[in-house]
């Protein structure tokens, strides 16, 4: 049985469509939704948005670097601070990224940007993971 699914970024929409499955990295773990799935709100954290048109089928795979999913049993919304296909993402981008991020904290810094710049570290590992393991 499929579902509405709509997966939005502040800057574009990357998918629009009927699935039957996903799985998301939600605030508590990893979390996968059917259709009918009891209603819900949660935090997205950096890392792949894995989606399945059908159970078994090919999965479109897409980089969801934090937001919110709102899970209705008929339809579900991502909405998204930053997202991307996992084929757009530049490993080279994604490791200057991380250098910055990791020269930054090795730095004297406030509280505010110590978590700021630990969640841009966060997010570019989470892309290197998923553009290595999309590239074997």
């Amino acid at each position: 049985m499929k579902y509405e699914l709509r997966v939005v970024s502040v800057e574009r929409s990357l998918f629009e469509g009927d699935v039957e499955f996903i799985i998301a990295n939600g605030a508590d773990g990893e979390l996968g939704v059917l259709a009918r799935h009891a209603p819900l709100m949660t935090i997205l954290k950096p890392g792949p948005l894995r989606i399945q048109e059908t159970i078994g089928g090919p999965e479109e795979i897409l980089f969801v670097g934090g937001g919110f999913m709102e899970v209705l049993p008929d339809r579900v919304t991502v909405l998204a601070d930053v997202a991307e296909h996992a084929d757009e993402i530049s490993i080279e981008k994604a490791e200057a990224a991380r250098r910055r991020a990791q020269e930054r904290l090795a730095g004297t810094l406030t509280t505010a940007e110590e978590v700021e710049f630990q969640q841009a570290l966060a997010m570019a590992e989470a892309r290197l993971r998923l553009a290595r393991a999309r590239r074997g």
